[in-house]
């Protein structure tokens, strides 16, 4: 991991960002609930929406990790936008390229990613969600705090007739959110 850059995805990113989810979707398709095909066919400019402030500003960011100037993984976080539910953000795209899993990559995207929620203001819990059975994908959120509170059945349905289960887990940042700028509430 000495080569290894961890850093928020750029657009000129997009064309690796897009090889890598491609190469996941279609050798892991029992991790992700979008399907190979579908988006094999999307376009890259599509993509834009995983860049900061795209999905309508829903995206707070998309991390990639990068080895010799290859993106290698990736993590996205989305913040509910609706203002009742602001205080929640989501994980969602955690994805290592086969040749690199077992180094740490996604502990450091992981732990990249809680660093920059635990600074954005008023932000009170983070949930993701993960294919039961991925132990070591649910060992790895569960060593950064993160706790399971429900299990989606039926969640994903696969072409070979598969149907398989969603733990859905949450890690609270602060009990309390801090408190938004005044600028945020308008009194600024």
């Amino acid at each position: 991991m000495d080569d290894l850059c961890i850093r928020t995805l750029l657009e000129p990113d997009l064309l690796g960002y897009k090889a890598l989810r491609d190469a996941m979707l279609s050798s892991h398709p029992e991790a992700f609930t979008s399907d190979a095909e579908s988006e094999a066919a999307r376009d890259l400019a599509s993509y834009r929406s995983r860049l900061t402030g795209g999905a309508a500003g829903a995206t707070l960011f998309t991390l990639v990790a990068l080895d010799a100037a290859r993106i290698v993984g990736a993590l996205t976080c989305e913040r509910e936008p609706r203002r009742k539910v602001n205080h929640l953000a989501h994980l969602i795209g955690m994805m290592v390229a086969d040749t690199h899993r077992g180094r740490g990559i996604g502990r450091a995207l992981l732990a990249a990613a809680i660093t920059r929620l635990r600074a954005t203001p008023g932000l009170a819990q983070v949930t993701l969600s993960v294919t039961a059975g991925n132990q070591a994908a649910i060992g790895l959120y569960e060593s950064q705090g993160f706790e399971r509170y429900g299990r989606l059945t039926d969640a994903i349905r696969l072409p070979d007739g598969r149907r398989l289960d969603k733990e859905l887990m949450r890690l609270v940042l602060f009990d309390q959110a801090p408190p938004l700028p005044a600028a945020a509430l308008g009194r600024g």
